[in-house]
C-alpha cells in the first residue's frame, strides 16, 4: 500500500509544459545545458551532501542512470550548497556517483520550478518540457515505470 501511496505522490505535482533550458557547471568547470540532452529522458535532481534522504537515493540514481545512459535517459545531479570543490569531489568519490554532478548556489527556485526541500526531483521529457516533480527521495524502479507508462501512453 505505501508504495501505491508514493507512486501517486511521485510525480503528482503539476510542473509547467514549455521547454527549459539552463546550464550549469560540473566538478570540472564544463558546462551541462538541458538542451544537450534533448531527445533523452532527464532525471534532474536537487540534493545536498548533508541531506541524509539524498544520501538514501543516490545508489538508485547512479543505477538508473547507469542503466539508461546510453539509450534513452540521464540523470543530472544539481548540488544545491554552499560547499567546496574539493569536499564536492571527495563525496561524489566516495558515493561513487556516475552521473554528472552540477553546481549550484542554494535557490528555493530554480527555472525548473520551486525546490520547496531536498531532494527534489523533476523528470524532462525528450522534448525538453518539464513533466514532473517529486519532493523526497525516489527510487530506481519509480523512475523506470514512470517512464514506462509515459511511452506507453505516447504509442
Amino acid at each position: 500500500m505505501r508504495l501505491l501511496v508514493v507512486l501517486a505522490l511521485l510525480f503528482a505535482s503539476a510542473v509547467q509544459a514549455e521547454p527549459v533550458d539552463y546550464q550549469l557547471p560540473d566538478l570540472d568547470g564544463k558546462m551541462h545545458a538541458l538542451a544537450d540532452y534533448k531527445g533523452k529522458w532527464v532525471i534532474v535532481n536537487y540534493w545536498a551532501t548533508w541531506c541524509p534522504p539524498c544520501q538514501e537515493e543516490i545508489p538508485d540514481l547512479v543505477n538508473f542512470h547507469d542503466s539508461h545512459k546510453d539509450k534513452d535517459a540521464v540523470v543530472l545531479g544539481i548540488n544545491l550548497e554552499d560547499v567546496g570543490d574539493e569536499q564536492l569531489a571527495a563525496f561524489v568519490d566516495s558515493f561513487m556517483i556516475s552521473y554528472p554532478v552540477l553546481r549550484s548556489e542554494p535557490l528555493s527556485t530554480t527555472p525548473l520550478g520551486p525546490v520547496p526541500g531536498l531532494p527534489t526531483t523533476y523528470i524532462i521529457a525528450p522534448d525538453g518540457s518539464p513533466v514532473a516533480r517529486q519532493v523526497g527521495p525516489v527510487t530506481k524502479q519509480q523512475l523506470d515505470d514512470y517512464i514506462a507508462r509515459k511511452k506507453q501512453a505516447a504509442r
